[in-house]
């Protein structure tokens, strides 16, 4: 009666020690990420198109692009048929730099939970987003 239980746990850890081991691919949206192939690869599939997309360059390497928000999977099949990878692929909203444009001027914003200034520059009347849509996200 015991050993169910530890059964289950066990396989339970083995299945997330698995998954760590293959984490998911995070996708921009509208960027691009390169990954690599497995040796042998034969067709690489993408489970939703409209959230990304999948080129491949050659035998060894794949660009991933970042089409919709979502949450899809990246599929790959060796020359016998086999699955030999099967990843999540995660497409997000860009973390990192934002550039405002504005006629000749550009400012840096670092966005992560919020927008500042890249250059730690107080906002100035010349220099402060507007509410007219050019608020930087």
């Amino acid at each position: 009666m015991r050993r169910l239980p530890l059964a289950i746990f066990a396989a339970l850890t083995l299945a997330s020690g698995a998954a760590q081991a293959a984490p998911a691919l995070m996708a921009p949206i509208n960027q691009s990420v390169p990954i690599n192939l497995p040796r042998g690869t034969r067709d690489v599939l993408i489970g939703n198109p409209a959230i990304a997309d999948v080129n491949v360059l050659d035998s060894g390497k794949a660009v991933i692009l970042g089409k919709g928000y979502g949450v899809t999977n990246i599929v790959v099949i060796d020359q016998l048929g086999r699955t030999v990878m099967n990843r999540q692929v995660v497409v997000a909203a860009p973390t990192g730099n934002v550039t405002v444009i504005r006629g000749a001027k550009s400012a840096d914003y670092a966005c992560a939970t919020r927008c500042e200034r890249a250059d730690g520059a107080a906002p100035t009347a010349d220099r402060a987003p507007t509410d007219g849509g050019d608020t930087p996200r």
